[in-house]
C-alpha cells in the first residue's frame, strides 16, 4: 500500500470512528447554558433488522423542565406532569404510533430549560415492532447509554480543550485533503 493510500485510509477511519459511536439515543445540544428556554431534540436509532421502532418513552431528570413540544406527524404524544398550569412539570413524555425502519432515527422536539449548572441524564424506553424493549439509560460505556447533556453557567471562554479540538479537526481535514489527492493523483512512487 502506498503512503498517499495509507494516509488516505487512516483519515477516513478517523473521520468515521465519531460517527459510528453516536449511534444511541441523544439529547441535542448536549452542552447548554444554564436557566435558559432553548430547543432540544431526542434522537432514538432504529437498529434492529427486521422491525421497526414504534414507541418512545422520555422520563426527563429533575431539573430540567419541558416547556412545549414541536408536533411530530405521525406520532401520538401522550404526557404525563405533576402540578397545573405554570406550575405543571413534566414528568414522561410518550410519543407512539410511529414505524421508523431500521436505520432511521426518531427524532422530537421540545422546548425547555434547566433549573443549574450540572450533568442531566435522561432514561429512554424504546419499544419495537417484534414486542422488544430497549432502555437507554445505563452507564456512558454500555451500549445502551443514558442520554445526557451539561448545563453550564457560561459558555464562553474557549479553553485549551476547544483549541486542541479545533486543532485536530484541521488536522484530520489537511489529512483527507492529502490521501484524496493521492488517490486522485494515481500511483506515484516516492523518491
Amino acid at each position: 500500500m502506498s503512503f498517499h493510500r495509507a494516509l488516505a485510509a487512516a483519515a477516513v477511519a478517523a473521520l468515521a470512528l465519531p460517527a459510528a459511536a453516536s449511534a444511541h439515543a441523544v439529547v441535542t445540544p448536549n452542552v447548554v447554558l444554564a436557566k435558559t428556554l432553548q430547543f432540544f431534540t431526542l434522537s432514538v436509532p432504529t437498529e434492529k433488522e427486521n422491525a421497526s421502532t414504534t414507541s418512545i418513552e422520555l422520563t426527563p431528570p429533575s431539573g430540567f423542565a419541558i416547556d412545549s413540544f414541536q408536533p411530530t406527524p405521525g406520532w401520538k404524544r401522550q404526557v404525563q406532569s405533576t402540578g397545573s398550569g405554570d406550575n405543571a412539570v413534566v414528568t414522561k413524555v410518550t410519543w407512539t404510533g410511529g414505524k421508523v425502519p431500521t436505520g432511521e432515527d426518531s427524532v422530537f422536539g421540545f422546548n425547555a430549560a434547566t433549573n443549574g449548572s450540572k450533568s442531566y441524564l435522561f432514561t429512554v424506553r424504546q419499544m419495537y415492532s417484534d414486542g422488544e424493549v430497549v432502555d437507554w439509560s445505563g452507564p456512558e460505556s454500555s451500549d445502551t447509554p443514558s442520554p445526557r447533556l451539561e448545563a453550564k453557567s457560561s459558555l464562553g471562554g474557549g479553553g485549551s480543550s476547544s483549541t486542541l479540538g479545533i486543532v485536530a479537526l484541521i488536522v484530520a481535514g489537511v489529512a483527507l485533503v492529502v490521501g484524496v489527492v493521492g488517490l486522485v493523483g494515481g500511483r506515484r512512487s516516492l523518491a
